[in-house]
Formats: C-alpha cells, sequence, structure tokens
C-alpha cells in the first residue's frame, strides 16, 4: 500500500474490504447531507399522527430529519449491510396457531449489540489507517437504530438499495433481511451512486398486510402496522386490529417475506442471528406463563426483552384469542385478574373470542 493515500481512492477501497473482513455484507458512503427529502417526509408522517405513541420521533425530528444536523462535523457516512437471512420462509409460522410467531430478528441475540461492536471495530480501524497512511486525525460516531438517524434514507443514498413500497430497504444482492449500521465520519471520502427502485408495478407488500397499514405506496401509518403494535405501542391494542394480529406476538415480517427480491437472499452467516430452538414456534400456553422474573431470564440478551413482561404477556393474550384453541381458556383465564390493566382486558377478550359460539 502506498503512504500517500488518496482518500477518496485506496483509502475508501480498503475501508470496503475491511468491512467485508468484519462481517458486513456490504459497505456503500454518501454524504451527511444527501437526504434533504427526509425532513418533509417526516414532517407529514407526524403531522398525520401516523407516528402514534413514537412522541421522540416529533421531539428529536430537527436532527432525525438533517443528518448534517446531528454533526456538523461529518464530512461522510458509511453505511453498512448486515444480513440476517433466515433459512426458511418466516410465513409457514402463522399457519401454527397455538405457537407464537416472533419477527425473524429477534429470535436470538440483540442486533443492536452484535452489529455495535463490529462497527466499532470498523471505526476504530478507520482512524488508526486514517492517522498511518494519511496523516489525517479522523474522528467517528456510530449509530445502530438507537439515535435519531435516517438510516434506511441515508442507505439509499449511499446506494445499498432503495426503499421499497413497504418503506423499507431492499437489495437487489441481500433481498430485504438486513440491518442497517451506520459511521458518521469527519474523513472525506467518494460516495456512492444512489440506489435505484426496482420495485417497478410489483405491490406484493403492501397487498400482505393483514392490517392494511400502508395509506399508499411508499407511506406507512405505524398506528396499524403490526410491529409498532407489538413492539412500541403501549396499552391496550384496538380491539378492531387484534384478530389481524394472529399469532404475531414480537413485530412482523410479511411485508418482508413476500419481496421477490429475497430469491437473492442468504442465510445469515452470523451464528448469533440463528434461531434459538426455543424461539421457533414457542408454545403460547407456555410463554402466557411467565411472570417478570421469568421473561426477564428467557429473553436476557434479546431484542425481546426491552418490551417487557407487560407487553409480552399482552400480545401472548391476543394471541391465544385468536388462536380458535378452546383448551387455552384454563390458561389464560388466570391472566384476567392480571396486575397490569392491558394484560386483564387482553386475557378477557381473549376468553371471550374462545368462548363465543363458532359460525
Amino acid at each position: 500500500m502506498s503512504d500517500h493515500w488518496h482518500p477518496d481512492d485506496t483509502l475508501k477501497r480498503a475501508l470496503v474490504a475491511q468491512a467485508e473482513t468484519e462481517g458486513f455484507a456490504a459497505c456503500r458512503i454518501c454524504r451527511p447531507d444527501a437526504v434533504p427529502q427526509v425532513m418533509a417526509r417526516l414532517r407529514h408522517f407526524v403531522a398525520e399522527g401516523r407516528h402514534g405513541q413514537m412522541g421522540w420521533m416529533a421531539e428529536r425530528m430537527h436532527w432525525r430529519g438533517a443528518p448534517d444536523v446531528l454533526w456538523p462535523e461529518a464530512r461522510s457516512v458509511i453505511m453498512l449491510a448486515e444480513n440476517y437471512g433466515p433459512d426458511q420462509n418466516p410465513l409457514a409460522d402463522l399457519e401454527h396457531k397455538t405457537a407464537a410467531t416472533i419477527s425473524v430478528y429477534a429470535r436470538n441475540r440483540d442486533y443492536h449489540d452484535v452489529v455495535k461492536k463490529r462497527l466499532k471495530r470498523l471505526g476504530r480501524w478507520l482512524i488508526d489507517v486514517s492517522r498511518k497512511r494519511c496523516g489525517v486525525e479522523a474522528q467517528i460516531k456510530v449509530f445502530v437504530d438507537t439515535a435519531p438517524v435516517p438510516e434506511k434514507a441515508l442507505a439509499e443514498a449511499a446506494g445499498l438499495g432503495w426503499q421499497g413500497k413497504h418503506t423499507n430497504l431492499v437489495s437487489r444482492e441481500l433481498g430485504s433481511w438486513f440491518f442497517l449500521g451506520a459511521i458518521f465520519t469527519t474523513v472525506e471520502l467518494e460516495p456512492d451512486a444512489r440506489g435505484q427502485d426496482h420495485c417497478g408495478r410489483c405491490r406484493a407488500c403492501l397487498d400482505v398486510c393483514p392490517t392494511d397499514a400502508f395509506p399508499e405506496p411508499y407511506q406507512l401509518d405505524a398506528r396499524r402496522c403490526i410491529s409498532y403494535l407489538t413492539i412500541e405501542h403501549k396499552g391496550m391494542v384496538d380491539p378492531a386490529l387484534r384478530p389481524a394480529l394472529g399469532n404475531r406476538i414480537y413485530g412482523c415480517d410479511d411485508c418482508l417475506a413476500v419481496c421477490p427480491w429475497n430469491k437473492f437472499a442468504e442465510r445469515a452467516s452470523e451464528v448469533k442471528y440463528h434461531a434459538r430452538e426455543d424461539l421457533l414456534r414457542p408454545p403460547l400456553a407456555e410463554l402466557a406463563t411467565l411472570d417478570d422474573a421469568g421473561f426477564r431470564a428467557r429473553f436476557a440478551g434479546s431484542p425481546i426483552k426491552r418490551i417487557g413482561r407487560n407487553r409480552f404477556v399482552r400480545n401472548v393474550c391476543y394471541a391465544i384469542g385468536n388462536s380458535g384453541e378452546g383448551a387455552l381458556v384454563s390458561v389464560v383465564q388466570p391472566l384476567c385478574d392480571d396486575d397490569d390493566p392491558a394484560v386483564a382486558d387482553a386475557a378477557r377478550w381473549a376468553v371471550g373470542r374462545l368462548r363465543a359460539p363458532s359460525g
């Protein structure tokens, strides 16, 4: 390697190679100011109330809508893709009514922890190499879905893929099953070409949504999204939406799973994303009995832990109510007097559903 790297050429190529060595599926670059459209979209989203109870989206809009304001010193954004592809179609799990369906990404370790460690290693590499090879004192900040950063828009700007009609990122190489991580840096790096939309006339993701959460293509109403309802929404879920939850107790993969571009997706190479045996179609009867200590023990190290026992068991009760299995009345009946009002309400709803005359 030359001792006088051109920051837009050799360093960037070495960075991409190092990202691959660290286990990332793809690495692309954009400028922090490459997403001017985000602010208007975010304002419309919030003005329509589509953020639901996610008040932080409105409160941090000035940062989420303008990444160049978040850290003005940043000159480049390095966007990384982390593959978490499943080894089977998760839609098959929906047919097992007395077992729970958990979103693919949450069936093992918390991806925030796994991805952030990788990002920090790559960031330290960039700092070290910039100093030794370029004589530049680089600074970095790493983000994994826990700060007001519009990762999907930045990833599209960097060329990792495009935001599909379901608003999630799609890649011709990776399909839909990948996490995003970002490294903001003071180093000047040549941006990549923006991702181009390849959805065409396809509307599979829109048509499969059980709750009609897409008012229009490329727009999401989180208040109707099962991922939002089972993870972010506190308290009681609208009774009109409960039947559509089916047996989904944490997240929903339907719109991702039907995307035709998944024909190019591969199973995750990182074993920390391979599904734990006890999180593949776990019996609803077993999950309904978890108290707080049991919940925390079972989901230690899992992203599921952040919703807490009450919201989790609330979701399990809805799934039991949708199971059509009368024998589960005895399981959910004790929860009708649960200390948490949402759990008790969900349990009573489930009992009512299971005892209702069929037909």
